[in-house]
């Protein structure tokens, strides 16, 4: 228990000082900026894994699984990958929401910020209930890697025409059903007060929008990380340095979305992967090491194609 409140104060700590120090004053967030940040955030999250390693050498959290210190760390940065290459397809969605509402780049990251805070309490009851299932109806496993396949299959088919509309999903019109909307944007508020009227702004409807996908989005990452491991702390801690990161990436890929189109086919690979797994596990004892090398590899091969293809693809634009 101590370990879990020291890892969530620390959290709070690190979004404290995210907002209330290092960008306090609403500005755009240039590439320069958030490269820095998104290293800050990946090289931290691979860090975390020599945290594991001493937290489960030293018995200092419980162990259902009685995993030794390297595979815990090994699990943990195989689900740290998962979440962060199926953040991908969200950092897509925020971009779309973000110029459909047209919130101005100065005022994005606020929107950003307050989502991880919802974003944390959503794939916290995710991650414990999926844990709990899993735990106590055995079969639920099976479910959860069919639902992956079936989440990948249907990503491969899907036309590249069919965009998702923010203004015409049901959250935006519901919302509108429920609370007065304005489309003028008052600074970096949520909400204002026209002729004795609180009406929520843009920024405010771009964030339960965003709030919205992310729980449509962790329906997917959660089973692919419980096919890794249902040892709740592993499964919590890199979902949540996936999301912490996710800020940061957003706005290093902001202006080269592009560019990695074609990563959309290493997460239809990951996602198959670790469906299967998920139906073969009474089957076949996976080794740690292999699921790790094939997302990874995955994730590499994913973003030099991609790369090579958009190269190709502005030279026979210039020819």
């Amino acid at each position: 228990m101590i370990v879990w409140i020291s890892f969530l104060a620390a959290i709070l700590l690190f979004l404290t000082l995210d907002l209330g120090v290092f960008n306090k004053t609403p500005h755009i967030i240039g590439t320069k900026e958030a490269s820095k940040w998104t290293a800050i955030w990946v090289m931290m999250s691979f860090l975390f894994s020599g945290v594991i390693y001493w937290l489960y050498g030293n018995n200092y959290i419980s162990n259902p699984d009685g995993l030794k210190p390297a595979a815990a760390s090994i699990k943990y940065i195989t689900g740290y990958l998962i979440e962060l290459s199926l953040s991908v397809d969200n950092i897509f969605v925020i971009a779309i929401i973000f110029s459909a509402f047209r919130i101005p780049q100065k005022y994005q990251h606020r929107v950003l910020f307050w989502g991880i805070l919802g974003a944390l309490v959503f794939r916290g009851l995710m991650i414990y209930f999926g844990v709990l299932l899993i735990n106590k109806f055995t079969w639920t496993a099976y479910f959860f890697g069919a639902f992956l396949i079936f989440t990948a299959i249907k990503m491969l088919f899907t036309k590249e025409d069919e965009k998702f509309e923010p203004k015409k999903s049901f959250v935006y019109k519901t919302l509108r059903k429920i609370i007065p909307v304005t489309s003028h944007i008052d600074e970096e508020h949520f909400f204002v007060k026209r002729r004795h009227i609180t009406a929520a702004t843009p920024l405010f409807v771009a964030l339960i929008v965003i709030e919205v996908m992310d729980v449509v989005f962790a329906m997917d990452s959660v089973p692919a990380i419980l096919a890794i491991t249902s040892d709740p702390f592993l499964v919590f801690s890199s979902n949540i340095f996936a999301i912490l990161g996710l800020r940061s990436m957003y706005f290093f890929l902001a202006n080269m979305l592009e560019r990695f189109s074609h990563l959309e086919y290493s997460l239809i690979a990951i996602l198959s992967f670790v469906g299967l797994k998920m139906l073969l596990h009474d089957l076949i004892e996976m080794p740690e090491w292999i699921s790790l090398t094939f997302i990874a590899l995955s994730l590499i091969i994913g973003v030099v194609v991609s790369l090579k293809m958009s190269k190709e693809e502005d030279s026979d634009e210039d020819n």
